[in-house]
């Protein structure tokens, strides 16, 4: 089985966080490492178009096949595209293989049992992907307006909470995925996904200083770190 972990060098709200120092790694080895604790993998692949990602992921492990192209690097890029790109590299090398694993660089909560039991839903699936609940009823969104307040759902917000539909978010993690499915722009969110429900202690996005302030707090928590 394939491992893809992309990590363009373009990071604009917190520069360089593939490789930003999180708890005394470089922030993509704890993906690499969980890969490979995994025991799932017989590769791990890294999409990147930046020399010094590619040179610190090579030195915990993982592979460089190529130079990602700067049409894929940009900020309009999509996951999706990324993992056909691989795909298609793996085609060539006669490779590619039924089922793929896009696994983020900024996951520092993937756990490997996690992955590994992605890799036991897949079959029969399109694609297997963490998922968490929300906090708080999001049917009781508010948003701003002028200087007030204007509810998304005005008919819900009278009804308890209790009564009201829970709902997930993508844990942003990693997804499994049929290479049919990546090719053929199957929606990851459709009736041919299968969720993997994690609790939301080992969730965070990692894409703003804030959120990596909250992900250090957290990670201090879960594994008994001291304050740095």
């Amino acid at each position: 089985m394939i491992c893809m972990i992309p990590a363009r060098g373009g990071s604009k709200r917190i520069p360089r966080k593939n490789i930003k120092p999180f708890y005394g790694r470089p922030m993509i080895h704890w993906s690499i490492a969980a890969a490979q604790e995994s025991g799932v993998f017989d590769r791990i692949l890294i999409s990147t178009d930046d020399p010094e990602i590619a040179e610190v992921a090579r030195q915990a492990g993982a592979e460089v096949p190529f130079v990602r192209p700067a049409a894929l690097a940009d900020d309009h890029a999509t996951t999706a595209a990324v993992v056909v790109h691989m795909l298609d590299h793996l085609r060539a090398e006669g490779a590619e293989p039924p089922v793929i694993c896009c696994l983020y660089a900024t996951a520092p909560f993937v756990r490997p049992e996690d992955i590994r039991k992605g890799a036991e839903m897949i079959a029969g699936a399109d694609y297997v992907l963490p998922v968490t609940t929300f906090p708080f009823p999001i049917q009781r969104a508010v948003r701003l307006k002028g200087e007030g307040l204007e509810t998304f759902d005005p008919s819900a917000y009278a009804t308890r909470s209790q009564d009201l539909e829970e709902a997930y978010h993508d844990a942003g993690q990693f997804y499994w995925g049929t290479s049919l499915a990546w090719r053929e722009g199957r929606p990851a969110f459709g009736a041919g996904a299968r969720p993997l429900i994690l609790p939301r202690h080992r969730v965070q996005d990692i894409d703003t200083p804030e959120d990596w302030t909250r992900a250090e707090a957290m990670f201090r928590v879960l594994n008994g770190q001291p304050s740095g």
